[in-house]
């Protein structure tokens, strides 16, 4: 019950912070977020793999600055290969891996990896992903999993266990 309510007020938390301080918005966002719990929160199991703990949820609020981070520099970096007059890319597919055991954790790294522009998550295969990369610079797993993977990896450990 303790993690569903959490949940709620996460979710209500994004909305307001996406929608605003429209107070018809809000309404809105408490009664979708609700409902999103109320349907599935005990239907899902891989919610089950937070840890709701404060050493998690300082861990979290640092991650969610380290992704922002990261999502500004990829952003800038593109638009210099965009505008760029030679387009300075050397693009590749290269194999990284994660030790993150949660099926949650894991997801949300893959979606870490694909939502910051220049590298885009192609496939999952347990510790194993695959991931397209605007300007390989290392094409060996230890490289590439440092350069691309550790980053987010080391607070969603934590987070996820």
């Amino acid at each position: 019950m303790k993690k569903g309510f959490l949940f709620f007020i996460s979710l209500l938390i994004v909305w307001v912070l996406l929608a605003g301080t429209d107070q018809q918005e809000i309404i809105i966002g408490a009664i979708v977020s609700l409902l999103l719990t109320i349907i599935f929160f005990s239907k899902a199991t891989i919610f089950s793999e937070f840890n709701l703990n404060p050493k998690a949820i300082f861990y979290f609020l640092i991650y969610i600055f380290v992704f922002s981070w990261e999502l500004l520099k990829s952003n800038l970096d593109v638009a210099f290969r965009v505008i760029h007059p030679t387009i300075p890319i050397n693009p590749g597919i290269v194999k990284v891996k994660t030790k993150l055991k949660s099926k949650l954790g894991r997801t949300i790294l893959a979606n870490s990896i694909t939502l910051t522009p220049g590298t885009l998550t192609v496939e999952t295969n347990g510790e194993d992903y695959y991931i397209h990369w605007i300007d390989v610079t290392s094409d060996d797993i230890e490289g590439a999993t440092k350069q691309i993977v550790s980053k987010f990896e080391k607070y969603l450990e934590v987070i996820f266990g």
